[in-house]
């Protein structure tokens, strides 16, 4: 049996994935656009949630500490990236997966287009219901250029869109008009 300000931390980290852990999640793949990378990230966040032990004050101090530790920890990852040697699979039969339907490819590569800080706001803004001034502290930027990142995004979101938009009865289209309201 663990002592009982071990068997608390174990808790209070169980409590924690169950609470963000989906957020964390989200947020590392939104900006790493690759799962095993994003695993990878949520692992070492919530790694040093419990090496750290930090006091919160509240859940939305906690959740604004993990988001902040992911977008450090993508930041790592992506700077060491370069130096990791990728192999290629061989052997992977890409037949038996699922097609995605053409909105979904074209939503998905619009948002694959935009720079890392802008699908980070809008990941932050639009899915975690974030403020600019809230996400300006998350990310170490000015609400002004959080701003100014999700300005772009939304019209590059747009253009992308409106360029894979074929047919006026296409699903792409409503997409177009998704990425309007963005």
């Amino acid at each position: 049996m663990l002592p009982r300000k071990r068997q608390a931390d174990a808790n209070s980290l169980e409590a924690a994935i169950d609470r963000f852990g989906d957020t964390v999640l989200r947020l590392a793949m939104s900006r790493l656009r690759n799962k095993a990378d994003a695993e990878d990230v949520f692992q070492n966040v919530f790694l040093a949630l419990h090496r750290s032990a930090p006091d919160f004050a509240s859940a939305e101090h906690q959740k604004a500490w993990l988001l902040r530790t992911t977008c450090n920890a993508c930041n790592d990852l992506a700077r060491h990236r370069s130096r990791r040697m990728a192999a290629p699979l061989e052997g992977i039969d890409v037949a038996d997966a699922a097609a995605p339907d053409e909105s979904t490819e074209a939503f998905d590569a619009a948002l694959a287009a935009l720079t890392e800080a802008q699908r980070t706001a809008v990941h932050l803004y639009y899915y975690e219901g974030y403020s600019a001034a809230e996400i300006g502290r998350i990310t170490d930027e000015n609400p002004t250029t959080v701003r100014s990142h999700l300005m772009r995004a939304r019209k590059a979101m747009r253009l992308s869109l409106e360029r894979s938009d074929t047919a006026p009865h296409s699903p792409s289209s409503a997409l177009t008009r998704k990425a309007a309201d963005l």
